[in-house]
């Protein structure tokens, strides 16, 4: 596909990657090639046009000027690519290909992996890939394909859908309870020992709950996961506030304080380019059907 001058559109594909991801390593990694393989087709690209296209430095991959003009223009032809990708498999798709899914771990790891198998028992050649981690995902930069989040988003060329809302009670294991004065009311959490969110890590403020419950009382043990959180409740560390969906997979762990309930919601966002690929769409699909036939799970009596 090369034209004149040296210029190979298949380079525009390593240029966006290093561009939304920073770094070599990254860029590689999300194009399943090794690193030297895409420097050097980003200093093909820039012989082509004669322009450097990245400022390089301890820190990674910074756009120059040339580099944020190209970006504005080689993201018209992925939309474009992807347009006609769409176009073409209009008529009895074949669901197959990677479909990246971002989701909080608690989410991720408790919920959607679990389930994954009949994604691709339904769909052969599907490939997903499931990311979980304490963060916003980023579908602009192709972070992931689709992304789970607390909360809807409000600017950008994304579709949201509401998956189901969510139950959170505070937990703790007979054990602790039974070592620790005993709790009434709120009030009575000053004198327990909370387990929380790192506060760094609190990467959405619907993640901010503990004030709800026990205002002005700080946790003795922190941590970035929720996971993490889950498994130093279970061994008798502390209170924590946990989904109802993650408690109810350990009888070990009791409610504590009855009337305490918060409710949040999971939404499933996908990019407008996207949003209509079979791959995505049966995905989304799938994750929002499961979510629908657990709802029982995630907002218990």
């Amino acid at each position: 596909m090369a034209i004149e001058d040296g210029f190979d559109w298949d380079h525009l594909r390593y240029f966006l990657a290093v561009a939304r991801t920073g770094r070599l390593t990254a860029a590689a990694a999300r194009l399943r090639q090794d690193h030297t393989t895409v420097s050097r087709r980003i200093a093909a690209l820039e012989r082509a046009l004669s322009t450097a296209l990245f400022e390089r430095s301890p820190q990674g991959y910074g756009l120059t000027a040339s580099g944020r003009r190209l970006l504005v223009t080689a993201e018209a032809m992925e939309r474009t690519a992807l347009a006609a990708h769409k176009e073409i498999q209009t008529d009895g798709p074949l669901v197959s290909g990677t479909v990246r899914i971002g989701a909080p771990d608690g989410f991720g790891s408790y919920f959607l992996a679990p389930r994954i198998g009949g994604l691709c028992r339904e769909y052969p050649e599907l490939r997903p890939e499931l990311v979980t981690m304490p963060r916003v995902f980023s579908l602009s930069k192709r972070e992931a394909d689709i992304a789970i989040s607390l909360s809807r988003p409000t600017e950008g060329r994304l579709y949201a859908r509401k998956l189901t809302d969510y139950r959170l009670g505070l937990y703790a294991t007979p054990a602790y309870l039974a070592a620790h004065p005993p709790i009434g009311a709120p009030d009575d959490l000053k004198a327990q020992v909370l387990i929380g969110y790192a506060e760094d890590f609190i990467f959405t403020p619907e993640l901010d709950y503990l004030p709800l419950i026990a205002p002005g009382v700080v946790p003795q043990f922190r941590s970035s996961t929720l996971v993490a959180q889950l498994q130093a409740t279970l061994a008798g560390a502390g209170l924590c506030v946990l989904p109802c969906f993650m408690a109810a997979a350990h009888p070990g762990l009791v409610p504590v304080l009855g009337a305490v309930s918060i409710e949040r919601t999971f939404w499933l966002i996908t990019h407008a380019d996207l949003h209509d690929l079979p791959r995505i769409r049966a995905t989304s699909d799938f994750i929002a059907r499961e979510a629908r036939v657990a709802r029982a799970l995630f907002l218990p009596e």
